[in-house]
């Protein structure tokens, strides 16, 4: 890479890293990251973010347009193709001609035939419940380069970052409503019965063992019984 693109390449990073902190949605970050790629690698026409669940659950996200998801379901529907791979084995899956490439026959054919000629997938991350990949397309055999894989990989990890930190912190806040219901419906057994807080919870505790509810949603029922 040359230094311009270096001092581009920086510059870019330090924004998705204020964005990754920032609380925007992790659909905003990802959109970012999209967009960027189509800047900084300048062969790709089009970008999206795959991510595979189980039981063959796929959902496309942050496409740049319509084509990237429609490429995407091209994939599930055949079960073959650069992003599936990304995303479930390879780090970074490259394809310099999809009209002369064996390795997704099917898949090949159609991306040629929607007028895709080459793709570049890297992986994102691959957990027990989801696998992930950053994927671009161009129009062009041959469109990308190994310096465009190193570009490539950097936006990736920026785009895992911001996944992982949105879920940590929607785990985080699932967390501290759940506290809050078992908290409000504590009080409410406290003040309704006259016990203190271990009481209270001892209470909460078998309605759920004895009726085989959450204690989530018993604590959810007791706070709407409230005035009644």
């Amino acid at each position: 890479m040359t230094g311009s693109t270096n001092r581009d390449l920086a510059q870019r990073m330090a924004e998705l890293a204020r964005a990754v902190a920032s609380p925007r949605s992790v659909d905003d970050v990802l959109s970012d990251v999209t967009r960027e790629v189509l800047e900084l690698i300048p062969g790709t026409d089009a970008a999206c973010i795959l991510f595979v669940g189980k039981a063959g659950r796929f959902e496309s996200v942050a496409g740049t347009s319509e084509l990237p998801n429609e490429l995407d379901r091209l994939q599930m529907k055949f079960n073959e193709g650069p992003c599936l791979e990304a995303a479930l084995e390879e780090t970074i899956v490259r394809c310099d001609d999809f009209a002369a490439d064996p390795r997704w026959p099917r898949y090949s054919a159609a991306a040629a035939e929607l007028g895709v000629r080459s793709g570049l997938s890297f992986k994102l991350y691959t957990s027990s419940q989801t696998a992930g990949a950053l994927n671009l397309f161009a129009v062009k055999p041959n469109a990308f380069s190994a310096a465009d894989e190193n570009i490539g990989a950097v936006l990736a990890a920026h785009a895992a970052a911001a996944i992982l930190a949105s879920r940590h912190h929607e785990q985080l806040q699932s967390a501290l409503s759940t506290r809050d219901r078992i908290g409000q419906a504590k009080g409410i057994i406290m003040e309704r019965y006259n016990v203190d807080d271990v009481a209270a919870f001892d209470m909460l505790r078998r309605l759920s063992q004895d009726s085989n509810t959450k204690l989530t949603d018993i604590a959810a029922r007791v706070i709407d019984t409230r005035g009644t």
